[in-house]
């Protein structure tokens, strides 16, 4: 029987200052790896889950970079290498949440959508193999309305994120030989600052889940460390839905 454990493995998440990253970037500490993310703008909540991750007694280091910008990206994957030692995980986690009436979105919205969540998991991924061995792990972070769109609005972003499952199974292919698996979580509705779970559509979301409440952020943690782990070494190329049967 194996235990899902990092020791020794160094990852880095993209978007991991808060949220969802934040909740990854502190299981995965939990589970014994030295942790490097990105954050944009808030270096005070960078710095507590910096500290959330040097408290298990792991390495943390925080990159403050544009994933709208690829040469941004591609350094906080050289910069992880080169201080950690080694990169053996890469979650694909920062995104651009733009919503709105087809019509009334302009290709500036377009653009920056496109750039962060289908670029830069792109360039990111790019980067993370020419650091990865055998045993390496991608897990790029979706969401479930690329499956089902039940509210008006989310056209763009949910076209960006469908772009992850392509990616994603290609890369699975195409990396399969080298022992690097890629997988595709898709959360549903998670309890964040962006979408609280006391909000003012929070009922109505609910009414659409299986399980009828939101998501914990590390609901979602705990399937991305299954995946980093040694125990998920024959998925690769899948979609694992986290979103209490929102998409069933």
């Amino acid at each position: 029987m194996t235990t899902n454990t990092l020791e020794g493995k160094v990852a880095l998440v993209t978007g991991g200052g808060r949220g969802i990253g934040a909740a990854v970037v502190r299981r995965l500490a939990a589970q014994g790896a030295d942790v490097a993310f990105t954050f944009q703008h808030d270096e005070g909540r960078a710095k507590e889950t910096a500290d959330a991750v040097t408290a298990t007694g792991r390495r943390a280091v925080a990159i403050q970079a544009d994933s709208a910008d690829p040469a941004a990206v591609a350094g906080a994957v050289d910069r992880t290498a080169a201080e950690l030692g080694r990169l053996d995980i890469l979650v694909n986690n920062a995104g651009a949440f733009l919503l709105g009436p087809i019509e009334e979105l302009g290709l500036e919205a377009f653009e920056e959508t496109v750039a962060v969540n289908v670029r830069a998991p792109f360039v990111a991924s790019q980067a993370a193999v020419r650091h990865m061995a055998a045993g390496g792990r991608i897990i790029n972070i979706g969401s479930n309305v690329a499956e089902r769109a039940v509210f008006p609005g989310f056209s763009l972003y949910a076209m960006s994120k469908t772009a992850l499952v392509g990616l994603t199974k290609s890369l699975g292919r195409e990396l399969g030989p080298r022992a690097i698996t890629v997988n595709l979580v898709h959360p549903g509705a998670t309890d964040t600052d962006l979408n609280p779970a006391d909000g003012p559509n929070a009922a109505t979301i609910n009414g659409f889940t299986a399980l009828g409440h939101y998501a914990d952020p590390a609901d979602v943690a705990a399937t991305v460390a299954f995946l980093a782990g040694p125990d998920s070494r024959y998925i690769t190329g899948a979609t694992v839905n986290v979103d209490g049967g929102f998409t069933i």
